[in-house]
């Protein structure tokens, strides 16, 4: 860590290389580097070298004063980490008000999640996927690892506290045997946690973003502290002792850098045991490099390491907001503009050190505000620097406060996009309900294509969202129950939710293919449209044991004979779980299928789809873009299923007969 502000505490060089190993890595992962795809345990490290360093400057304060001295604790926590924080989120916001206003929807939410440190329940109550994104995410979902060690350093000296008082008439290797022992005893709970919680094939967001799930890390580090203070370290150790903590350290270095290079966000070992060994790893080698003139620490604590783990807050912060508003919508890697993104996010990193983290830590807000009040009002550098850090200050709040009033739909990420779990419209059967009585139907227009649909439910995930939206479409004869009615649809039921996938089931939500039991069990008889696969593509990507062709089956053997058609998917994205590769193999799925079953069809909605119809997430799409879908999707059920067809079904018997699995494909296609 930096230099100690506060006089009495120990500085430790070696420990600042490891920050700059771990926020190394997790550049790596948020640049796609392939011989990184751990890189994101980065986070853990730093989990655990801050439990270290915040139990270690509690109990020197207590070993000094006699007390914890929580309220001054608290206030060198927020000098130390609010201005460079706020700042970043007005250049962000800033940026994004001038740059890409579509994206100012979405931003709401996560810079009041951030600026409030609940930036992790923020994206576990709004399923927001740290992983499976619609990407690329917003450009402030790496403060969720921040709301974690925030809340640990607004409940942590509380339970020390009492930890303190409950042993206080012990001897002290006793006391902090206990006190290390108790930590423990609660680090294996939250790892317990983390365990019981993770579900192969499922998004992991809840137990990698959660306090609970993810204290075990802050908490081993605070048991390090307890039995390995470093005011009692000295250099006085013998040989072999000494070898025996290089050994350690050297073993625990190992171990991070194997991790890093070799196990991915998708591994079940992760969560069942693989973050505690990193902790374990990591405390190996902070016990190591704390450690007076050790190997390791000599070794971390070389110059430009030391460099860059001083200034490693600074480059955490802004490194992903840069990389994510600087990376195109097709998250095509680039050796040049990666290079670029991290330099840049040295350079700002610095330049925040420089003018805003460093004055502020030793006290420059302090001086000031007496250089303010002083009679004689000097017009000093740092009167301007106060004044500038004050309009940054403002800015954010200023920021924030137009964004609550922004309703502007042109485009959302996946956390700007509103969760329809079933719209209200005339006619419709909610899930779980009964159908609600409709207005007659509306004229039969005869210069447009007629389905033989009377009746239709439409299931979908987010991409189907604004389709139904009055702030994406505000026009209501643009939204897809209008376009039905178009095509001869007299009644539209729906069950749209974002996140939606035939198997697996968001908290709070149904999976597809219980909200169509659910249509079914109220007796819903007639077509069925099914713009579903985007998540169950992610799903297997991520591990389901329930495979793309098995999701099919189940839904079609669910619906039984009546007419279904599905709206096959598309992405611009080139890697990651909704990756245009995957999603291709979706659409093939269902083609291998549709031979199968005389009463699917499959509409080619990725063969019509244009890029400038997305938004920047490259699978969502702006306001044009979802009124072509709904046009084009109701215009594809009436070729589908067309009203009295001259010979129905007659291409599909032919085919059949031939036994041409190709022809038969063809048949299904609807373009």
């Amino acid at each position: 860590m930096p230099e100690p502000a506060q006089t009495g505490q120990r500085y430790v060089p070696g420990l600042d290389g490891l920050r700059a190993l771990a926020v190394l890595a997790v550049i790596a992962y948020h640049l796609n580097l392939g011989w990184a795809p751990g890189g994101l345990l980065g986070v853990g490290v730093f989990f655990t070298l801050s439990g270290y360093l915040i139990t270690d400057l509690l109990l020197g304060q207590q070993f000094r004063s006699g007390s914890l001295k929580m309220p001054d604790f608290w206030k060198r926590r927020a000098r130390r980490l609010l201005p460079a924080l706020f700042v970043m989120l007005a250049v962000v916001v800033g940026w994004v008000a001038l740059f890409d206003q579509a994206q100012l929807p979405a931003l709401r939410g996560p810079v009041f999640a951030a600026s409030t440190y609940i930036s992790n329940w923020w994206l576990i109550v709004h399923n927001s996927s740290y992983f499976a994104r619609f990407g690329p995410p917003s450009p402030l979902g790496h403060l969720w690892s921040l709301a974690v060690e925030e809340q640990f350093y607004l409940i942590w000296p509380w339970l020390l506290w009492l930890g303190l008082r409950l042993t206080a008439k012990r001897g002290e290797r006793t006391r902090a045997g206990l006190l290390a022992s108790a930590t423990l005893v609660l680090a294996a709970g939250s790892a317990v946690a983390m365990a019981v919680l993770y579900h192969p094939g499922y998004d992991p967001t809840r137990v990698y973003d959660g306090t609970d799930t993810r204290a075990f890390a802050l908490l081993i580090g605070a048991a390090l502290a307890f039995l390995r203070p470093s005011r009692k370290l000295t250099a006085d150790v013998s040989p072999a002792s000494r070898r025996l903590l290089d050994a350690a350290g050297a073993a625990g270095l190992v171990v991070i850098l194997l991790m890093i290079w070799r196990v991915g966000e998708y591994s079940a070992f992760l969560y069942r045991g693989g973050m505690v060994l990193l902790s374990v790893a990591t405390a190996l080698v902070v016990w190591a490099v704390v450690a007076p003139a050790g190997l390791v620490g000599r070794v971390l604590g070389w110059g430009p390491l030391r460099w860059l783990g001083v200034r490693s807050y600074g480059i955490y912060l802004w490194h992903y907001p840069i990389i994510v508003l600087t990376t195109p919508a097709s998250g095509k890697e680039s050796l040049l503009r990666g290079a670029l993104q991290v330099s840049a996010s040295i350079v700002v990193a610095a330049l925040s050190w420089r003018f805003i983290e460093e004055p502020i830590r030793h006290g420059a807000i302090g001086r000031w505000w007496a250089q303010l009040r002083s009679p004689a009002r000097p017009r000093s550098a740092v009167r301007r620097g106060l004044v500038g850090m004050a309009c940054a200050c403002c800015g954010v709040i200023v920021a924030g406060a137009s964004l609550a009033g922004v309703t502007t739909a042109a485009s959302a990420g996946q956390a700007g996009i509103p969760s329809v779990t079933a719209v209200s419209v005339p006619g419709q059967l909610i899930p779980g309900g009964v159908p609600s009585a409709g207005p007659p139907p509306p004229p039969v227009r005869a210069d447009v294509p007629q389905t033989s649909c009377r009746s239709v439910v439409h299931l979908g995930d987010s991409t189907s969202d604004g389709l139904v939206s009055a702030d994406y479409l505000p026009n209501p004869a643009q939204r897809i129950g209008a376009q039905y009615a178009d095509v001869g649809v007299r009644s539209v039921h729906y069950g749209i939710s974002g996140g939606t996938s035939i198997v697996e089931t968001l908290p709070g939500t149904v999976n597809a293919y219980t909200a169509a039991q659910r249509f079914i069990r109220h007796g819903y008889r007639g077509c069925w449209v099914l713009a579903l696969g985007t998540n169950d593509t992610a799903d297997v990507f991520v591990g389901s044991n329930v495979g793309l062709a098995a999701r099919i089956t189940r839904m079609m053997t669910l619906i039984g004979n009546e007419p279904v058609m599905w709206v096959n998917v598309v992405s611009l994205l080139s890697s990651g779980p909704y990756s245009e590769h995957d999603m291709r193999l979706w659409d093939q799925a269902l083609l291998r299928a549709c031979p199968r079953y005389p009463n699917m069809r499959v509409y080619n909605w990725a063969a019509v789809a244009k890029r400038a119809w997305f938004i920047s997430d490259g699978i969502h799409y702006t306001s044009a873009g979802y009124a072509q879908r709904a046009h084009l999707i109701a215009s594809a059920l009436a070729t589908a299923f067309p009203q009295n067809p001259p010979m129905q079904g007659a291409s599909r018997s032919e085919t059949e007969v031939l036994g041409q699995a190709a022809a038969s494909q063809v048949a299904c296609l609807v373009n």
